[in-house]
Formats: structure tokens, sequence, C-alpha cells
């Protein structure tokens, strides 16, 4: 069915969510606000053709995903990627998304670590033509050693592309330090709400996820 003519301004915000955490739902929430979006879909990557490592099951992904982006309006939780044979590319997505809704502007959501890496992604030039970058800043450091109020942004004024800048404060949080913070003792587990939603660090416990290092 054709989406109603409503439907002006599209986000796209995709990723592993392996796990999702609060620098997500943050980013979610301003690309809602600040680009006006009537509708923002999240999609869990399927078939990562970019990453070395496995990830967790779609279904965990999806489960942890519909906990974190709950209480977001406007967002459409997006399985179509975990659901597509082979690699799953940005461009097919945004191709879809353009024939579901006909004359909207559409909107990538990314993060700056993602802008810098952008021209290394599968027919970028398309993902340009069919969307405008929006695109929140990153603390220089997101790893697993990150300090959590480290205001230190990542530089993106070399960056030759367009796009328009989302702004929101600094989460130095990223899913690699959620998933080192579960692995490791438990003594050290207390804080894991810090880094995630508290339904979503239930679920990690309540499944056992993330228990060997990655």
């Amino acid at each position: 069915m054709p989406a109603p003519p409503t439907v002006k301004r599209v986000g796209m915000f995709g990723g592993a969510f392996d796990p999702p955490h609060w620098a997500h739902c943050e980013l979610a929430k301003t690309a809602l606000d600040q680009l006006a979006l009537d509708v923002l879909h999240i999609l869990p990557t399927g078939h990562a053709w970019h990453k070395t490592r496995v990830l967790s099951s779609p279904e965990h992904r999806m489960a942890m995903c519909r906990l974190a982006f709950s209480d977001l309006e406007r967002v459409r939780l997006d399985d179509r990627e975990i659901h597509r044979q082979g690699p799953s590319y940005t461009a097919d997505t945004l191709h879809e998304l353009r024939g579901e809704y006909p004359g909207a502007e559409l909107f990538l959501v990314l993060g700056a670590d993602q802008l810098l890496a952008f021209r290394s992604w599968v027919r970028w030039q398309e993902v340009l033509d069919l969307a405008t970058l929006a695109v929140a800043n990153r603390a220089t450091n997101i790893g697993a050693d990150a300090r959590l109020d480290q205001a230190s942004e990542t530089d993106l004024s070399s960056v030759d592309l367009p796009f328009k800048r989302l702004s929101m404060p600094l989460k130095n949080i990223s899913a690699s330090a959620v998933r080192a913070r579960v692995s490791q003792p438990k003594s050290r587990e207390a804080a894991l709400e810090v880094l995630v939603p508290e339904a979503v660090a239930s679920y990690i416990s309540q499944h056992s996820l993330y228990q060997t290092p990655t």
C-alpha cells in the first residue's frame, strides 16, 4: 500500500544494534526532532558485509531494539534487512523506501564514525543521490576503555561530503564497550544500565548474551 500523502520526511537508521545502547536511543530521538521526521525506520543489519565479527541472532537484536526504542513515537522497527538474502546494502533499502514513500524526502541517520568510512560503502554514490546524510558527532574514543565524560569530538572538518549535522550531547558509548562490560566479572557489571536502557540490560542478562569477549 502506498504511504499516506502526509508522510513527507522519512528517516533510515540502520546498524547492527548488538546491542542497542543509549547513544542509539539519543540519536534516534534527535533525528526525529531536528529533522522533523514523519517516520524513522530502525533497521537491524542482516548480513553485514563490512563486519568480521559474527553478530548475535536477528531475533535477539530485534527484541532488544523493540525494548530500546519502544517509547519513541514515529519509530518503525523494520526487519527487512535481516530477511534479505545475501549482503545487506543501504542503497537497496533506500531504493525500497523511495518506492514506499513516493515524493518523500529521505534522510540517512549516521554517527560520525560511519561518515568517516562512508566512501568505503558499496554504492555510496547511490546513497548520496537517494538521501540526505544526517550526522551526529561522536567522541574521539568510544571503545571499551572510553570515559563516559570525555568532551573531545571527532574532527569532521576534512570530510568532503554533503551532510546535515545533528546537534546532540556526546555519548561516549559503543556496542563493543557494552559487550566488554558484560564479559567482565560480575562485580563490574553493576553499572550496565549507564550504557543501555534497563530493559535491554535485563534482556542481556536473561539470555546470557555477550558472555565471551568479542
